[in-house]
């Protein structure tokens, strides 16, 4: 048997540098070599029932060890599969590896067979797309890495020809990019943004993703502590400084309910500071909340300014941590907010958000948090629940709430749940779906059971479409399209292999949450509600 390199060898050898351990997919008989690598280079591949559920486990490994995902797809119907979950990458920031399977160019000239071009579907949703070389094997490798992985992070795509796949590589030359050292502002930019920092009376801080991929939290607390300055999050980023703190003021993005309260806040503020804030997550109320011509406002960001949801007095392209300790440089924190605007404010979100209700969705999501155990991780689809879960679920670190929070697409929670759990056995894992997202991968019950993932699903049962539903009322349109059967989700999670519980009531919720902590499998739990349970409430 050969033991040369073949050129996916070296592909996966590269991945394997890069930290990958894990890749998801659906073969086809196009990647079988691809697949064959990935295993002897190190990284293990695990079968998904769908390639769009394969790319969202691989990205909840990601969110557990950093390292870029991987997602393996074969020609044509399994690639095209793919693309809601390779779209979901590119606006989510995630840095996602599509390795596709693909007809040699010379075959394709004369055979049509299951024949697309795969990189002109994946060019506009990815931040790069290549096609293998055996000669290039290496440098190819190192770019979509590199390219990935870089600010702002997004999914790159490889397309490996059959014969190529299996074709002796050249001799790898270890091509590298080295990453960029992180840069700081300076001049006569920085001085203005520390005059206005030392001013500052009611500073308000906006936080978002590019916080995690620089690492700075740390900085970023010990900042926001020694100037004493309230802070929101998007939701990705909820939890980068523990959501306990005096300062924090919540997660921000879909709900209006919660926007009532911090918009004006907002608009209050002599100075505002953009911390790695990604505005991608946030609804069109977010749009223009402040004037820059009367508010100062300071952006710091991994990329400049397209997207015009806002605009800054001061703008930097720079890292957030480097930036923060620039601007703190010697100046003295003081007393904000001398009026108690801030513990109004917070009383007001706390009132509007209770955790008290004796049932409903509200008393599902207070009720699951003050079961489950600190450092629990937990997932969330998209949906009504979704907005809630976001203003009520509070972290204590970073990522400890996954969700898709800028293409907002559905049946993302539970091949999500599957891949944190997956990476990290130690914490409990909980995914909160409503009960279509989870009707659109209920078949990946039968990957958490194979992959020995004892994840606890939790699904909202109330046979409706509910966000879209309240939508149509409050256009005064007729019901369609938004309704459906009331089905036995507890009785399909036992189908599946695993626990199922109906419940309809917070001592019933709480006693299988206990048990779901105890099982040594999967569990589901159908949380019963009433429809119309939101309204008022997001």
């Amino acid at each position: 048997m050969s033991t040369a390199l073949r050129a996916v060898d070296i592909l996966a050898q590269r991945l394997y540098e890069a930290g990958c351990r894990h890749a998801f997919g659906m073969p086809g008989g196009e990647v079988l070599t691809l697949v064959d690598a990935l295993e002897k280079a190190g990284i293990a591949f695990h079968l998904a029932k769908h390639e769009n559920a394969a790319g969202f486990m691989a990205e909840g490994v990601y969110h557990v060890d950093g390292a870029p995902a991987i997602l393996v797809a074969t020609v044509g119907p399994g690639a095209m599969n793919g693309v809601n979950v390779v779209a979901n990458a590119l606006q989510d920031r995630v840095p996602l590896m599509v390795l596709t399977g693909c007809v040699d160019a010379d075959e394709a000239l004369v055979y049509t067979h299951q024949v697309l071009d795969h990189q002109a579907v994946f060019a506009p949703l990815t931040k790069g797309t290549f096609r293998l070389t055996a000669g290039g094997a290496d440098t190819i490798a190192d770019k979509a890495v590199s390219l990935a992985m870089a600010a702002r992070q997004g999914p790159v795509h490889i397309d490996v020809p059959i014969s190529v796949a299996d074709a002796p590589a050249a001799v790898p030359v270890a091509r590298r990019l080295k990453p960029a050292s992180p840069v700081a502002p300076s001049g006569a930019d920085l001085a203005r943004a520390r005059e206005w920092l030392a001013a500052a009376e009611r500073p308000v801080a906006i936080i978002g993703l590019d916080v995690l991929r620089d690492g700075s939290a740390c900085v970023l607390q010990a900042f926001l502590e020694h100037f004493s300055i309230p802070f929101v999050t998007t939701y990705k980023a909820k939890g980068v400084v523990n959501e306990a703190h005096d300062l924090c003021l919540g997660g921000a993005g879909l709900s209006p309910l919660a926007d009532r309260h911090l918009v004006p806040f907002i608009q209050q503020a002599d100075l505002v500071l953009c911390i790695g804030y990604d505005p991608i997550e946030m609804r069109p109320g977010w749009q223009e909340i402040w004037d820059p011509d009367r508010q100062r406002v300071i952006d710091i960001a991994a990329v400049a300014n397209d997207h015009y949801m806002h605009q800054a007095g001061l703008n930097f392209v720079a890292d957030t941590g480097a930036t923060l300790e620039a601007l703190a440089q010697d100046l003295r924190g003081g007393e904000t907010w001398t009026g108690y605007e801030v513990a109004s404010l917070k009383a007001a979100l706390a009132e509007a958000f209770p955790q008290d209700d004796t049932w409903g969705p509200a008393a599902v999501i207070a009720e699951a948090r003050a079961v489950l155990p600190k450092g629990t991780r937990a997932t969330a689809d998209s949906g009504a629940h979704r907005i809630l879960l976001s203003q009520m679920w509070q972290c204590d670190s970073p990522k400890g709430l996954v969700q898709s929070s800028a293409l907002c697409t559905m049946g993302c929670a539970v091949p999500l749940a599957i891949g944190l759990k997956l990476a990290q056995d130690s914490a409990p894992v909980v995914s909160f779906s409503g009960d279509a997202g989870f009707l659109m991968v209920a078949g990946e019950m039968a990957s958490a059971l194979e992959l020995g993932t004892p994840v606890i699903f939790v699904v909202f049962v109330d046979a409706s479409l509910a966000l879209i539903e309240l939508k149509q009322r409050q256009r005064q349109m007729s019901n369609r399209g938004v309704d459906f059967a009331r089905h036995d989700y507890a009785a399909m999670g036992r189908a599946f292999g695993g626990n199922g519980h109906r419940v309809t009531n917070r001592e019933e919720l709480r006693a299988a949450l206990d048990a779901a902590l105890q099982a040594d499998t999967f569990t589901v739990i159908a949380a019963e509600i009433e429809r119309e349970g939101y309204d008022g409430r997001i």
